[in-house]
């Protein structure tokens, strides 16, 4: 599996904040992680989630945060995109022949191989995207995914006109079942007569890749009332997309800013900010700063949020803004409560 090989020429370029904003946010962050004189040479790499890499989602904010990790230290990093996740042992092990020694891994169906393969790398620092993994050279980054779905419910239960929305995600897991817990108390929170439909895509990680399955169950729950469908299915949710510009109702994206993608009929974009907490993580790395354990980045810590710009502003009225910024406040004041079906 080739690294840094030769990409197509992408239909959409991610910006989940505006690019100036960006720019100094990621600059800061590495300013912050600056290494001592002394410090080991540091040779980052990423293994990208099965499916694009510029998928206007989760690759592609990792690969942007990469990039700006390059242009602002000047530190080259290794990159390889597996076919499926069977071939993640191949690919931390192609990533070591090269020299990497912090390792980016994105999607949470590596955590098993990973806790498995960690003890063969010792020398490599992971950093896992949206799973755990117990081994003493992984750093695991997850999302309190319900807080910022409850936000976006809100705006869903705020925007239908027929009181009925709609969910539809990749396949049923824990981390599937918290987005779609805060996305229904958020939806309960505006409105609560509000019905919301809820389907998978499929049972395995191929669910992510099926636009066309995701198109059928969308269409599915416009003709049963639906008029807000919140995508939560990787690649899958152009499908969703699709389907709602095509029939004129509206979709939520998920995890990066997808609402440049079909502006006016994207509501919005629930934020899953992996591009910081890689930044970070890399900064941490190079500064010799860097620790094992579980990170879990909600609201508060700016982890996760929704998303506001020119392509989705028409839809978004004043007093959207207002119900949402008073939820958030609660939410991290800890007088509103979100519900987790992960808790213990």
């Amino acid at each position: 599996m080739p690294c840094r090989r030769t990409v197509p020429i992408r239909r959409f370029r991610l910006r989940s904040l505006g690019a100036a904003l960006w720019a100094a946010m990621a600059a800061a962050i590495l300013a912050a992680g600056a290494p001592a004189a002394r410090a080991e040479v540091l040779v980052p790499g990423i293994i990208y989630a099965v499916g694009e890499k510029f998928d206007g989602s989760f690759n592609e904010s990792a690969y942007e945060a990469l990039e700006a990790f390059e242009r602002d230290t000047g530190i080259a990093y290794l990159e390889v995109e597996p076919a499926d996740s069977t071939q993640f042992s191949r690919a931390a092990a192609a990533l070591a022949r090269r020299g990497a020694n912090a390792v980016v891994v994105i999607g949470f169906y590596y955590a098993q191989p990973l806790e498995e393969l960690a003890g063969e790398f010792p020398d490599i620092r992971f950093i896992l995207i949206d799973a755990v993994a117990e081994a003493p050279n992984v750093q695991s980054v997850v999302f309190r995914e319900h807080e910022g779905a409850f936000l976006t419910g809100i705006l869903a239960a705020m925007a239908s006109r027929t009181g009925t929305v709609g969910f539809v995600g990749a396949i049923d897991i824990p981390l599937i079942r918290k987005f779609i817990a805060g996305f229904e108390a958020g939806a309960r929170h505006a409105d609560p007569d509000i019905r919301t439909l809820v389907s998978f895509v499929g049972t395995t990680p191929a669910a992510f890749n099926d636009p066309t399955t995701a198109g059928e169950l969308a269409r599915s729950q416009f003709e049963r009332g639906a008029d807000v469908v919140f995508a939560g299915a990787g690649n899958s949710n152009f499908g969703v997309f699709q389907a709602a510009d095509d029939l004129g109702h509206l979709a939520i994206g998920v995890d990066a800013n997808q609402n440049g993608l079909y502006p006016g009929t994207i509501l919005t974009s629930m934020l899953k900010r992996i591009d910081v907490a890689i930044l970070r993580a890399l900064a941490a790395a190079r500064a010799g700063t860097w620790e094992p354990g579980v990170r879990a980045l909600g609201l508060a810590e700016r982890g996760v949020d929704w998303a506001l710009d020119e392509h989705n502003a028409p839809l978004i009225s004043s007093e959207m803004i207002k119900a949402v910024e008073e939820a958030r406040a609660a939410i991290i004041a800890g007088t509103l409560v979100v519900p987790d079906p992960t808790a213990p």
